[in-house]
């Protein structure tokens, strides 16, 4: 090695060993990373803050008051175990949990199939079809409250549209009071949260269905699968994970129902449409069901078991799907 070769790789030397392994500057640029991913806690800190004090403390508060005896008003009285254990005694309970499972599984199953097959029809190019989605969807931008006063009129047994029809076409015997019958004030509602919530789902059908492969459906065709068989064999597997997802959000929104029975019948008649959350609402601010004293604790528990059953139901909703897509 020439003399000029060899001063200058004694003067590359000591920068070699001041830069470290690798070469460059690796710890200027860990420190940098380090530092922007600390800058990044500092966005998200807002969104934590609000989560911890809108939610994480009210869902903590709400636990601990489920276990207390409170009026509303002056100190609470711990009570252990003893308002979970008075559900189980309090008929009015058991109705609102019969009633809440029942709602929640006929909306779910209904609204799902009813959604998705809806969706498979409409995938097809023909005409009006784009006044059919949107006049489907439509109930889906309206809330609840509106929808729970529009379908209210609809079943008024004096001027409503549904008896007027009934009576029009000569089926006086069906034409009854729906939303005073404790037979069929249930379903009457059932329908409703149908109604609103069907267009929504749809949607979601309809846009994952952009998503299959239409030479699946060719091979189908040439196999001599129908119509009914294709939507079988090819639209229903196709579209498993995302029927699991409308599923889980059916479950949460029935396990959850307040509005439509709040607004149209209040729980009656005589507790036939009572729910849990609808229940609740009465222990809590002094209902006819809970008397004049409100009983936030007792209504408190209520409200965690709701929450327990949602996470129950969802958890085993979620379990089975994800064992099937795996099948």
């Amino acid at each position: 090695m020439s003399a000029p070769v060899q001063a200058a790789a004694g003067q590359l030397t000591p920068r070699r060993r001041a830069a470290g392994p690798g070469g460059g500057r690796p710890r200027a640029g860990v420190s940098g990373r380090a530092r922007g991913q600390g800058i990044g806690y500092y966005f998200i800190l807002p969104a934590v803050v609000l989560f911890l004090v809108f939610i994480g403390y009210p869902l903590v508060r709400s636990i601990y008051q489920s276990f207390t005896e409170w009026p509303g008003f002056g100190p609470s009285k711990y009570v252990g175990l003893q308002n979970f254990t008075a559900m189980f005694h309090d008929p009015v309970f058991i109705t609102a949990l019969v009633n809440t499972i029942e709602f929640t599984a006929v909306t779910t199953i209904v609204s799902t199939f009813v959604a998705m097959v809806l969706a498979a029809v409409l995938r097809a190019k023909w005409l009006f079809g784009t006044v059919f989605r949107v006049a489907i969807f439509v109930p889906a931008l309206l809330s609840l409250v509106v929808s729970g006063t529009v379908w209210g009129l609809i079943y008024e047994p004096n001027f409503g549209i549904l008896d007027s029809f009934l009576n029009a076409v000569g089926l006086h015997s069906i034409a009854i009071s729906w939303l005073s019958d404790s037979g069929t004030v249930l379903p009457a509602l059932i329908v409703v949260a149908i109604w609103q919530s069907v267009g929504f789902y749809m949607l979601i059908f309809y846009a994952a269905l952009h998503d299959i492969d239409p030479e699946l459906y060719e091979a189908a065709q040439l196999d001599g699968a129908s119509v009914v068989g294709q939507f079988r064999y090819v639209t229903v597997p196709m579209l498993r994970t995302v029927t699991s997802i409308i599923v889980t959000l059916n479950l949460i929104n029935g396990m959850k129902i307040f509005d439509i029975i709040y607004v149209m019948t209040g729980g009656g008649p005589d507790n036939a449409s009572q729910s849990l959350t609808t229940y609740l609402y009465s222990l809590a601010f002094g209902g006819q069901v809970a008397g004049a004293i409100p009983a936030i604790g007792y209504a408190t528990a209520i409200g965690v078991m709701v929450l327990l059953l949602a996470i129950i139901i969802v958890a085993a909703q979620l379990a089975i799907g994800a064992r099937r897509r795996l099948t």
